[in-house]
């Protein structure tokens, strides 16, 4: 495994948060052009996502290989080496996480549920890093945190307080979800001895299998259209193949806390996509909290440390 600088780790993680943010708007005209349910949209994005790299896999192999066939054979071998135990809890922690968040939205809406998920998961994280995996955080690492929720609260608080009520139960599903992202994240830090290509598909495809009987009853064949091959084909490059690839390869290089810190810019991108695409408009507030978020985060990127 090519070894990964802190630096660029840290530019790694930016790129997946800024994909990811832009996996809901993907995930969410899917719902309108494809038929498709929250569940079925996981789905097919956990199962487009294993396929993605798995191509990339068996590319970089063959190419490598002198002959194609033989160079195929080592690469199916080298990912069934690999689909061991650390796999089937890494795609468990996955599945329970985005289907608690779903759950989440289901209770509380998506506002509420985004904040608290969110918000949760760097201060779970940060948490575990410390207790778990005994990495202390710097003072620079701490401050960030703290600036980077404060642009959280003031990105989402209008939204949030236009939202209905939150019920209880939608509250500890996104709680469940914050704890299960964070959950992964450490997990895969502790073994990130592994291949990082490896750890990705072994979870999309447990994941997949965990979500495939919810989402079977929910409907899993979508409408085939133009718009909606090309909106799943997307989903699973980008949001999922490439940022789930990148991430996992962030964590063999940096604090679990500093991931979890960076990917809270994922957040703007949804943000500045809502704009963009869907005519919402931001408040002087929201604008500010954008700021924050990417201050936050470019601070921490430019002095990432190894760990």
């Amino acid at each position: 495994m090519t070894h990964v600088s802190a630096r660029r780790g840290a530019v790694y993680v930016s790129v997946a948060a800024t994909a990811w943010g832009t996996g809901g708007a993907a995930g969410s005209l899917l719902f309108e052009t494809g038929g498709l349910g929250p569940v079925g949209v996981s789905l097919w994005r956990y199962l487009l996502g294993a396929a993605f790299l798995l191509l990339l896999a068996n590319g970089r192999t063959a190419a490598r290989a002198s002959a194609r066939i033989s160079g195929g054979a080592r690469a199916a071998g080298g990912l069934g080496g690999h689909l061991n135990g650390r796999v089937l809890v890494v795609g468990a922690g996955m599945a329970v996480y985005q289907t608690a968040y779903f759950a989440a939205i289901a209770h509380s809406g998506v506002a509420v549920a985004t904040v608290v998920t969110m918000g949760a998961t760097p201060v779970f994280t940060a948490l575990g890093s410390r207790f778990l995996l005994r990495e202390r955080l710097g003072r620079v690492a701490l401050v960030a945190l703290a600036v980077a929720l404060a642009g959280l609260v003031l990105l989402t608080a209008e939204t949030v307080a236009q939202a209905r009520m939150s019920s209880v139960a939608g509250i500890a599903f996104a709680l469940t979800s914050a704890a299960g992202y964070a959950g992964v994240t450490l997990y895969s830090r502790r073994h990130r001895d592994g291949d990082p290509q490896a750890m990705a598909i072994g979870g999309f495809v447990v994941g997949a299998a965990c979500l495939a009987p919810f989402a079977l009853a929910e409907g899993v064949v979508p409408e085939v259209t133009w718009t909606s091959v090309a909106l799943l084909v997307y989903l699973g490059a980008v949001p999922t193949a490439l940022a789930y690839g990148l991430f996992f390869r962030a964590l063999t290089a940096l604090r679990a806390t500093t991931v979890s810190i960076i990917s809270l810019g994922e957040a703007v991108g949804a943000a500045l996509l809502g704009v963009v695409l869907f005519g919402e408009r931001l408040t002087p507030l929201a604008w500010s909290g954008c700021v924050l978020l990417l201050a936050a985060v470019a601070v921490l990127a430019a002095r990432a440390e190894a760990a």
